[in-house]
């Protein structure tokens, strides 16, 4: 089989559950894969006879495509922040706002940063809360070397995933397996705390496409409708209490609750609240301090 016969089988395998755009992403990075291909090759090298081995590769690829399992679970990776992960069913598939969230803390860090160094401390320490797949600590300890950063987890599969995670990208995280709504003091003072905690409620379920709904970990992405707020609400009030002078709140949040979240941080005892839009125009990241 060669690269157009498998283009042209892929294609018409796919084309009732995905868009095209998504299908043709689907394919260059199985063939940048199994083929090392550029994009470019895939015109260039349209006529390349495939192996029997990465035939069947390919092949099995696709049906689980068309089971809808996530293109990420299949190749069990993804970029974030220009930084490799390595991924499974037991963590969440990182996305674009979150990337924008790790952002907005490297936007705000430099003040922070002089400000160790007027009191003389040596470190930076942040704190991130429900890591997942580590994304956020590590993309953050790849810009802030220096810092000192922890990351609290309550699935042990989870930390697992992290921690490979952590020696692929060779950081050092101190990862914590902890559940953070049983936890009534933090190990440390901070001074940033972040966190992407589960926002999405049940009843939004009918606006998650399948590919997330049947294979991404619900205890990671959904919290009860008549509690929705139940992770920024004790995150709040442990961070209040742990954060340094000067220390910064930074929240990813459901774009639908946007000003609920906004006054219960603002209840907790956070003066100063921002409330920002990300690349779609939706309410997504809170940053709060206490002055």
């Amino acid at each position: 089989m060669t690269v157009k016969t498998f283009r042209d089988y892929f294609n018409k395998t796919l084309i009732k559950l995905y868009p095209v755009s998504e299908i043709d992403t689907f394919l260059f990075l199985l063939l940048e894969e199994y083929l090392n291909f550029k994009r470019i090759d895939l015109v260039l090298k349209s006529n390349l006879k495939i192996s029997a081995e990465v035939i069947s590769i390919l092949i099995s690829s696709t049906k689980l495509l068309e089971k809808e399992i996530p293109i990420q679970y299949i190749l069990r990776k993804t970029e974030f922040f220009g930084l490799p992960f390595i991924l499974n069913e037991h963590v969440l598939i990182p996305r674009p706002e979150t990337e924008e969230l790790v952002a907005f803390v490297l936007d705000k860090v430099s003040k922070l940063e002089n400000l160790c160094q007027i009191e003389k401390k040596k470190k930076l320490k942040i704190l991130d809360i429900g890591t997942g797949s580590g994304c956020i600590p590590i993309s953050l300890k790849k810009s802030l070397p220096l810092a000192e950063i922890s990351a609290i987890e309550i699935s042990n599969k989870a930390l697992s995933v992290a921690k490979k995670n952590t020696l692929l990208n060779q950081v050092d995280i101190n990862l914590i397996q902890q559940d953070i709504l049983k936890t009534s003091e933090l190990d440390d003072m901070y001074d940033i705390i972040v966190s992407n905690p589960p926002y999405v409620r049940e009843l939004e379920k009918k606006e998650i496409k399948n590919n997330v709904l049947k294979n991404e970990p619900h205890k990671a992405l959904f919290v009860k409708d008549n509690n929705p707020l139940i992770f920024y609400d004790k995150i709040a009030e442990l961070a209040k209490n742990h954060l340094t002078k000067n220390g910064l709140l930074f929240f990813e949040i459901n774009q639908y609750l946007g000003k609920e979240t906004v006054e219960l941080i603002r209840i907790k005892g956070f003066n100063t609240i921002e409330l920002k839009k990300d690349i779609f125009g939706n309410d997504r990241i809170i940053i709060a301090s206490v002055l």
